[in-house]
């Protein structure tokens, strides 16, 4: 594959994941008040507390999807076509048995059920109804879509978006109307089935079109699977981070349902969705290059990595930066006046999420080039960072509920992902000192802390009130975030190489378009 295919593609799964995030940013936040309204704020944190238990039962799919992604980057490059319809016949068959162990493991948890939901407002039924229609949805990635696999590892990840978005927007503008009419919350799931069913079919009638040569079947996978060792190696290394990383950041709802209350996992979920729509709004655009490095590194151009890497890092902390100053100067505000003064969460628990979408966000440029070179042998790690979770996630939720929760991630984030993470980078990967990154790093911290001071100080001189109307919210959101922008970008280039060279490629790029037109 080309770096100009590469970049290709790379652009265009950026463009597809931009436009369907501009379609369903305003529905989604549109659709969150219709539901809360008609179906009540306690349906809502059941469908999610129901979506992570369903999460859990899916732990067992952890480290498949990664492993085969990372093996089928050879044949793609080299355009070897059988050796691609084996590998994902092993995913075929892979998926078989953990789509029978979820149903089976989704059947005995249901059992539990009375007990579980024992003190909830709704009855057996629904909440028996909500949870096997959303683990036949689930069943039906297993069983019908792994072939999609193939799109995700050639960089085509844009047609899965395509289909899958506007599954989802038409869903959901369904779901709107016939709530507002009858507010029934069977109709309201079943709509969630059925959309799944034609998303399958659809999504399995382009992968025949793209690929009409792909003859992958469980059955072929059954009989090559000890062809490729390898395989199961990774799986099994990828799948204690993947449970790990679940566990840390899906676990949640769970843990504020058992902790605190139903009502406040939908609360805590509007924030989520909230920061999880603005991240988007920037991730989508740096989205689906995993494939892309994964070449770069199989290339062997060693300054080409760094200077790659330091673009990467750069832009992930930009991103990072960028999101949680506009959270905290907006999503208060934003709060208020979409659903409420009565659904505002305190301060010091937005501060604390803050901290943890900012770790998050500003790894993604180590943890890409982990994933690309397979340093998954560093299971212990996983490990550590679980316990570290749990331990301070129990002992903090008895004392201070909701905001223990999120302790307890920043508690095992630091030590894990913000300090071996990148070590583990450079020692097995880069091998060189990681005195450069830890320098780059805290520069970017410093550029970071002056931006954000500089701007916060300037919203005393604005003439906006953020809480009057979403008019005078939009304005004061917008000045802001400007200043802080060009006060980040202006520091972070004073400061790093990585935002330099990024300047002058985009420079490069730009004046490169204007010779060709």
């Amino acid at each position: 594959m080309t770096k100009e295919s590469r970049t290709h593609k790379s652009l265009l799964n950026a463009k597809v994941n931009l436009t369907f995030y501009l379609l369903s940013l305003l529905l989604s936040f549109f659709s969150r008040k219709v539901f809360l309204d008609h179906l009540g704020a306690d349906f809502i944190g059941l469908t999610g507390t129901l979506g992570n238990i369903l999460g859990f039962l899916n732990l067992a799919e952890l480290g498949v999807g990664a492993s085969v992604s990372y093996a089928l980057y050879q044949p793609i490059a080299k355009g070897n076509r059988d050796e691609i319809c084996r590998i994902v016949s092993v995913f075929g068959s892979l998926y078989r048995y953990i789509g029978g162990f979820v149903l089976a493991a989704g059947i005995i948890v249901s059992a539990f059920f009375p007990l579980m939901f024992q003190h909830t407002i709704f009855e057996l039924g629904i909440i028996y109804f909500a949870f096997f229609s959303l683990l036949t949805s689930s069943l039906i990635g297993y069983f019908i879509n792994y072939r999609s696999i193939l799109l995700y590892a050639d960089q085509k990840n844009y047609v899965v978006t395509a289909y899958f978005q506007t599954a989802i927007l038409i869903k959901t503008l369904v779901q709107m109307a016939l709530v507002c009419y009858t507010a029934n919350l069977y109709l309201w799931v079943s709509i969630e089935l059925v959309y799944s069913f034609i998303h399958a079919t659809i999504l399995n009638w382009k992968i025949r079109q793209t690929y009409p040569w792909l003859t992958a079947s469980a059955a072929v996978g059954n009989r090559v699977r000890s062809q490729y060792p390898e395989i199961v190696q990774k799986t099994k290394q990828v799948f204690v981070h993947k449970m790990k990383d679940f566990l840390i950041q899906q676990s949640d709802q769970i843990l504020i349902f058992a902790f605190v209350s139903l009502k406040m996992v939908a609360y805590y979920g509007n924030y989520i969705l909230v920061i999880g729509r603005i991240t988007m709004l920037f991730t989508t655009m740096i989205g689906g290059i995993g494939a892309g490095v994964g070449n770069l590194i199989a290339e062997g151009d060693k300054e080409k990595i760094q200077r790659v890497f330091g673009e990467m890092l750069f832009t992930h902390y930009v991103i990072a930066g960028i999101v949680v100053f506009a959270i905290y100067q907006g999503i208060q505000p934003f709060i208020y006046l979409w659903l409420g003064q009565e659904y505002l969460l305190s301060h010091p628990i937005l501060i604390l999420l803050l901290v943890n979408a900012f770790i998050m966000l500003s790894r993604g440029a180590v943890d890409t080039f982990n994933t690309a070179c397979g340093n998954y042998h560093d299971t212990w790690s996983a490990w550590v960072e679980g316990i570290i979770n749990i331990s301070v996630t129990i002992f903090s939720c008895i004392q201070w509920g909701l905001a223990g929760v999120l302790i307890g991630k920043i508690a095992s984030l630091v030590p894990i992902i913000v300090i071996w993470k990148p070590l583990f980078l450079y020692r097995t990967s880069f091998k060189r000192s990681i005195w450069h990154y830890w320098k780059t790093v805290a520069l970017t911290w410093l550029g970071f802390a002056i931006a954000f001071g500089i701007a916060s100080y300037s919203s005393r001189l604005l003439p906006f009130d953020p809480y009057h109307d979403f008019m005078q919210w939009t304005s004061y959101c917008v000045s802001l975030t400007a200043i802080f922008v060009l006060l980040y970008v202006i520091t972070l280039f004073l400061f790093t190489q990585g935002a330099k060279d990024m300047t002058h490629r985009v420079i490069n790029t730009m004046l490169k378009n204007n010779r060709m037109s």
